[in-house]
């Protein structure tokens, strides 16, 4: 088993993951990490599993609507890795685990703005938020490698008074979930 660390980000995470490919061609790629969650009917520390991702800050605000690329034409929705503008992950793994399993966006920015909080709503109806979770996806896709995206909610999207985010406890409840996968698998 190698471990790496991608840093935060969908840039780093993709360098990162393709590097770590460079050398040696995984069986598996586990992503496990915080997030921010929508729904605040989940518990915050919660450890969920991603079924599809997507990045939803790449487009336009315009006349206050979210465009993607893909509403733009710019890139056809099906065109892979794509799946009617998500990347979805349809592996064994991800069937085989207990954890809820949800939708989430990736973003270059923590969201704090309502507006925007609307928009993703409205457009991707979202669970969680990450900064590197797309990044996984496109990148196990595009090269072939069974992967899980693992998500332990710290905070929910939006609020900012990290005095009532959970960050040390959603890392313990991930890092458990992590030891139980691993012996699973």
């Amino acid at each position: 088993m190698d471990v790496s660390v991608t840093g935060i980000g969908l840039i780093s995470t993709v360098y990162s993951l393709m590097k770590q490919i460079s050398i040696k061609k995984p069986d598996i790629i586990i992503q496990a990490g915080i997030g921010g969650c929508f729904d605040k009917n989940i518990a915050l520390g919660s450890v969920l599993a991603v079924k599809k991702d997507t990045i939803a800050d790449l487009g336009v605000i315009e006349q206050r609507e979210l465009k993607t690329l893909f509403d733009m034409g710019f890139i056809k929705p099906n065109r892979h890795p794509f799946s009617n503008g998500w990347l979805v992950n349809r592996e064994k793994v991800l069937k085989s685990v207990r954890l809820k399993k949800v939708s989430a966006v990736s973003v270059n920015h923590i969201t704090t703005s309502r507006s925007i909080i609307d928009e993703y709503r409205k457009k991707f109806d979202p669970v969680i938020e990450s900064m590197e979770g797309a990044a996984l996806h496109y990148v196990c896709l595009l090269e072939k490698i069974p992967f899980l995206q693992l998500r332990s909610v710290s905070n929910y999207v939006g609020e900012r008074n990290k005095k009532k985010w959970l960050i040390k406890e959603s890392i313990e409840n991930l890092n458990n979930e992590l030891s139980n996968l691993l012996a699973f698998l």
